[in-house]
């Protein structure tokens, strides 16, 4: 067993991980932790009788503060399980450019959640469909 010393400590980012994609875990997983309180408290509890039905959820939708919540919490998400990911896949010690290619392809996949969630939250405020 090795001794580790305060440089090899385990708020450090891993071999191959770089300071920023570290950072973003560090910072989306209590954002995390506080959006779902959010969510929980607005969905469950606030909303007088829950949002029981499908017209509950469109007439809830109707307050602009609730579809910004909910793609910020779709944000949170989709950034903390990526980068999660990424950390998994950097465990495998994948080759530099097999790395950058795994990089832009979670990046893309990040895009499209965001993007595809975020134009459907805004569908159904503005629509109602």
């Amino acid at each position: 067993m090795t001794q580790t010393t305060p440089s090899q400590s385990r708020l450090a980012p891993n071999l191959g991980e770089t300071t920023w994609f570290w950072l973003i875990k560090i910072i989306t997983g209590p954002l995390l932790i506080i959006f779902i309180l959010i969510h929980f408290i607005v969905n469950h509890f606030a909303a007088e009788g829950g949002l029981m039905t499908y017209a509950d959820v469109l007439a809830y939708y109707k307050n602009p503060l609730i579809p910004a919540m909910e793609i910020l919490f779709l944000a949170t998400v989709v950034t903390h399980a990526l980068s999660g990911l990424r950390g998994i896949i950097l465990d495998l010690n994948p080759a530099r450019n097999t790395l950058k290619i795994i990089d832009w392809i979670l990046i893309l996949v990040g895009i499209t959640a965001v993007s595809y969630g975020t134009w459907l939250a805004l569908i159904i405020a503005t629509t109602g469909v």
